[in-house]
């Protein structure tokens, strides 16, 4: 499995911070390490991820991300 970030679209909602702390540690280097928990929690926890920043790609599925915040949402920029 391979999760990949969009800093740009990041919200800092942290959801996956606090979904799965073992793999998402902003304290590391690389923060983001998939192979720490399993694929299918994984991917669960990046699609709660509420801008859409994360994304996650599955040999065994091929690719899914977040879903897009709802249109009309309001852009904290």
């Amino acid at each position: 499995m391979t999760v990949t970030f969009e800093a740009g679209r990041c919200r800092h909602a942290a959801e996956c911070v606090r979904g799965l702390p073992e793999v998402f540690d902003t304290a590391r280097r690389p923060w983001i390490r998939p192979d720490a928990a399993d694929a299918g929690t994984v991917a669960e926890v990046v699609r709660r991820c509420p801008s859409g920043a994360l994304r996650y790609e599955r040999a065994d599925e091929g690719e899914g991300r977040a879903s897009p915040p709802p249109t009309g949402a309001a852009d904290p920029e």
